[in-house]
């Protein structure tokens, strides 16, 4: 799936990802191809996905947002 992972200042990620977990308000999930429309609030934790090389990624994170349409997966944060 196509992955964005932005800050207010630069960006993070661009690039495809296989699976990517995510620390939302309601406990860490993980989005996988084709998951349904989705738009979640994420509190502190670490954004984890694998990349389309395999290797696994983490980001450290403030909070910040999810959305999730049509296998292209938005993500802003706050570092």
């Amino acid at each position: 799936m196509k992955v964005e992972i932005i800050s207010p200042s630069e960006t993070l990620y661009n690039g495809e990802a296989t699976a990517i977990t995510v620390p939302s308000k309601m406990g860490p999930f993980t989005l996988l191809e084709h998951h349904a429309a989705i738009v979640a609030i994420l509190e502190a934790g670490k954004v984890s996905f694998t990349d389309d090389k395999g290797e696994h990624q983490e980001i450290a994170v403030k909070g910040g947002f999810v959305e999730n349409h049509s296998n292209q997966l938005t993500i802003c944060v706050e570092l």
